[in-house]
């Protein structure tokens, strides 16, 4: 059995706190961990009760490992820094959590001798306990990593994936921006359409969006992720298009801010409803002629066409 080793965190943020949790309960030891914030400091008394806080230059001189868990666009000046202050040292491991970062932006730490690895787990952060069975769930499906690292330090970096009980995604270096932007588009963009969808019910008067939603969320989702475009259903790929000028008018009357992602969505839905053959050009025409009348605020031209459809 592999010996235990000692981590050092530098960011106590949501994804930090928990990945230094979930390493200490698989058996290593947190040497330390750097939080500056009144909420990285409760993190740390919640989750990693009894590790020392100290300096980010303190954490990486107590750590063999060390994990860089703060934001993209601090992530290279935090290497720069730690790196000449001297705090990074020939044979440590240098690892980060960007999705966006590979190998690149931990050249100076390279320079300084470390072994680096980029380390992204493929999941959204509460920055509480709940996240633990989340990354290691009862059914054995873990969460992935989006991993990227030198061959000879590609048998450690799925040590500490299988260790957080996660799934390893070999990502190339080339390819690391194109990986987040597909995480992003799906889960962060999922969020802003989830709430935005909670707004209209609400405006429609339903007093449980979300419970309305859930069922029928999880369903497409699965269905989505099972069988891509082959689950598209609704008005779009049916080619309603008295339907869907309805919704562009309600929209227009009562939650006049959803109608720029609706038609954006709507638009994206008619590419891939015809593209999949589903939705014939001519049907499709008629669709995009409601849609860009609506986007242009020719509404009688969008309940024309809608008449005659």
């Amino acid at each position: 059995m592999d010996a235990p080793l000692k981590i050092g965190v530098v960011g106590a943020g949501r994804v930090g706190a928990v990945l230094a949790a979930a390493l200490r309960r698989a058996g290593h030891e947190i040497a330390a961990v750097a939080g500056e914030s009144d909420a990285s400091r409760g993190r740390i008394a919640d989750l990693l009760p009894g590790v020392r806080v100290a300096k980010p230059t303190a954490v990486s001189r107590a750590a063999d490992v060390l994990l860089l868990t703060v934001p993209d666009d601090m992530l290279a000046n935090v290497v720069e820094m730690l790196t000449a202050s001297g705090a990074i040292r020939r044979g440590q491991y240098v690892v980060h959590t960007s999705g966006r970062h590979g190998l690149a932006v931990l050249e100076p730490a390279k320079g300084a001798g470390a072994h680096v690895v980029a380390l992204h787990p493929a999941m959204t952060f509460t920055g509480t306990a709940v996240d633990l069975d989340r990354l290691s769930p009862i059914s054995g499906v873990g969460c992935v990593f989006g991993l990227t690292a030198a061959t000879a330090d590609r048998a450690f970096a799925e040590r500490l994936v299988a260790d957080l009980g996660g799934r390893p995604m070999w990502v190339p270096e080339e390819m690391r921006t194109l990986y987040h932007a597909g995480l992003a588009h799906g889960a962060n963009h999922l969020v802003t359409l989830v709430s935005e969808a909670m707004e209209i019910l609400t405006a429609a008067g339903a007093t449980d969006p979300a419970g309305t939603l859930r069922p029928l969320l999880q369903a497409a989702l699965d269905n989505a992720l099972e069988s891509g475009d082959a689950a598209l259903t609704g008005p779009i790929v049916r080619g309603d298009i008295g339907t869907v000028a309805a919704h562009l008018e309600d929209l227009r009357s009562n939650a006049p801010t959803m109608l720029p992602s609706y038609l954006a969505m709507a638009r994206a839905t008619l590419d891939r409803a015809v593209a999949d053959g589903r939705l014939l050009p001519i049907r499709a025409a008629r669709l995009r002629d409601v849609l860009d009348g609506a986007a242009a605020g020719d509404w009688d031209d969008v309940l024309d066409r809608s008449a005659w459809a």
